[in-house]
């Protein structure tokens, strides 16, 4: 493994979780969705990752595979006076649950600081091997 495919491995995995943290943005934002356009509402999605090589022997990075939505029921709440309330007075939310998209936040952005970190590091090992020559 080269010294410099470090940046690639990591600058992938930033690449890829900078992916995850706008789809939790967007989960987030739509928590409290009634329904769209389409009159459907929104559902959760999340990202799936997928490990790619490099190039390198054993070099692997990750990248977006696929956005999935999640199938799951979206919440019901009983409220006959709201506009888009059913014929049973029933008005369908997102599915989003904000305590897990808060979970997928904050693993995204460790993931993504300490992939910045491993990237900072192998900048400074290679400066240091550099002034060696010196």
């Amino acid at each position: 493994m080269s010294m410099f495919s470090i940046f690639g491995v990591s600058g992938s995995a930033i690449s890829s979780q900078a992916q995850r943290l706008n789809v939790v943005a967007s989960n987030l934002a739509n928590a409290d969705a009634v329904a769209g356009p389409d009159g459907q509402s929104y559902k959760a999605r999340q990202v799936v990752f997928q490990t790619v090589p490099m190039g390198g022997q054993g070099d692997a990075g990750v990248k977006v595979q696929d956005i999935t939505e999640s199938e799951a029921p979206g919440r019901r709440v009983h409220d006959p006076y709201h506009p888009s309330a059913d014929a049973e007075g029933y008005v369908t939310h997102s599915n989003v649950n904000p305590v897990e998209e808060m979970v997928n936040m904050m693993s995204a952005s460790r993931s993504y600081q300490n992939n910045v970190e491993v990237m900072n590091t192998a900048k400074s090992l290679l400066l240091k091997t550099l002034q060696m020559g010196q």
